[in-house]
């Protein structure tokens, strides 16, 4: 019989999409007051793979990607997609846009072995996990490169965002925070 055992702390991770730079901004001042400042910030992408969010949230998309020192703890992905949803209305009631959905923040995390991402919607192949919240291994690391699934998002199959995914896995490699917390 195994024995179970705590997770090893994984890398926070919250990509913010938007077409105004101070929805992005926002989103970064929200997530470093409640995070700290991120370890690893990505470039900003431009989003052209599919026109599913413009009637919602406008053309000409963007997405950026942080990563944060502090451990996160894989549990506790409930609390943090349901407080970026907060963060989701919140913008949306104060500023001043024509879309009704402004900014979307979409949680998530990364181990040395894959990235999660957290999703208030069911599929076959995503897991409840509480509060109307579920999870989904997106993208997975062997041979030495992410791979995706067949439900993968086309975006997240783009070679540059793997290049920063990999570089966040770097740091993640470098910073062992079992240890550091011992």
């Amino acid at each position: 019989m195994g024995q179970p055992s705590p997770h090893s702390p994984a890398l926070l991770l919250l990509a913010a999409f938007s077409r105004h730079e101070d929805a992005l901004d926002w989103a970064r001042r929200k997530a470093t007051d409640a995070w700290g400042p991120p370890a690893l910030e990505s470039p900003a992408f431009d989003f052209r793979e599919t026109h599913y969010y413009e009637p919602t949230m406008g053309p000409d998309l963007r997405k950026i990607f942080f990563a944060f020192t502090v451990p996160l703890d894989p549990a506790d992905l409930v609390d943090v997609k349901l407080e970026t949803n907060r963060w989701e209305e919140t913008y949306a009631g104060m500023a001043e846009h024509l879309e009704p959905r402004p900014l979307n923040l979409d949680p998530g995390y990364l181990t040395l072995g894959k990235l999660v991402l957290a999703s208030t919607k069911d599929f076959t192949h995503r897991i409840y996990l509480n509060r109307g919240i579920y999870a989904e291994v997106t993208l997975y690391y062997k041979h030495r490169r992410w791979q995706h699934h067949e439900w993968t998002f086309a975006d997240y199959r783009r070679e540059d965002y793997q290049e920063f995914f990999s570089r966040c896995r770097d740091y993640l490699h470098r910073h062992p925070w079992q240890e550091r917390q011992a």
